[in-house]
């Protein structure tokens, strides 16, 4: 996964709380593992005047000019603003997928649902928990100004407003570390090859019969 050190975007507001993973990815669109594709379906029933299925090409659908992310001040963001408890529901992982494949490096929020709020950092998104009352105030802020835009330093654990006032946050320092070096589940793994590699001859070594069973 791309690593995470300091990005900076364009924010996009949802403006409600308890948003589910349905909302964010619907489960007709569940159908694949292949961890590509659901950018498009991101949101659907709330992008979208009609229903959609997998498939379909979005261009041929009908936007609803109402909703947020179709309005052309918020085209190209990659920081979601969110209210409490987003991510809830399921704990399917292709919510994560389909942020990230829209655009989106990172969510900033009051709270997340929990295994929401893993997955993400196992899918290179930063979910950045903030005091509910400076979300408040994010989002008074992006409403008010026009290419409304943040720099998020992981490192030194800061959301950098336009104005250069700045908000710190919390990350788990693992976590932190995982992201900044691009390291999903396979990747932390794979930093030990050379250590699997020498058990997998060693063992085949002491244990030859094991070479006709694999």
């Amino acid at each position: 996964m791309n690593p995470f050190r300091t990005h900076s975007g364009l924010v996009a507001p949802i403006d409600r709380e308890n948003v589910d993973t349905d909302a964010i990815i619907p489960k007709q669109f569940l159908k694949s593992i292949k961890k590509s594709g659901f950018g498009p379906n991101l949101f659907d029933e709330w992008r979208y005047l009609d229903h959609g299925e997998p498939g379909q090409d979005p261009f041929s659908r009908r936007a609803n000019p109402d909703f947020v992310l179709n309005q052309a001040r918020y085209q190209g963001a990659s920081v979601l603003l969110a209210r409490k408890n987003f991510g809830c529901g399921s704990s399917r992982e292709h919510a994560p997928w389909a942020l990230e494949q829209f655009g989106f490096r990172a969510l900033i929020a009051p709270s997340f649902a929990d295994i929401f709020f893993n997955n993400c950092f196992k899918n290179g998104l930063l979910p950045i928990q903030l005091p509910e009352h400076e979300v408040s105030k994010l989002f008074d802020e992006v409403a008010a100004f026009v290419g409304y835009s943040v720099t998020i330093d992981l490192e030194r654990q800061l959301v950098v407003k336009p104005d250069g006032s700045s908000l710190p946050f919390e990350v788990q320092p693992f976590r932190k570390y995982c992201l900044l070096g691009g390291f999903d589940d396979i990747g932390l793994t794979l930093r030990h090859a050379d250590k699997i590699r020498a058990f997998e001859a060693e063992r085949l070594l002491t244990k030859p019969w094991l070479a006709r069973t694999l």
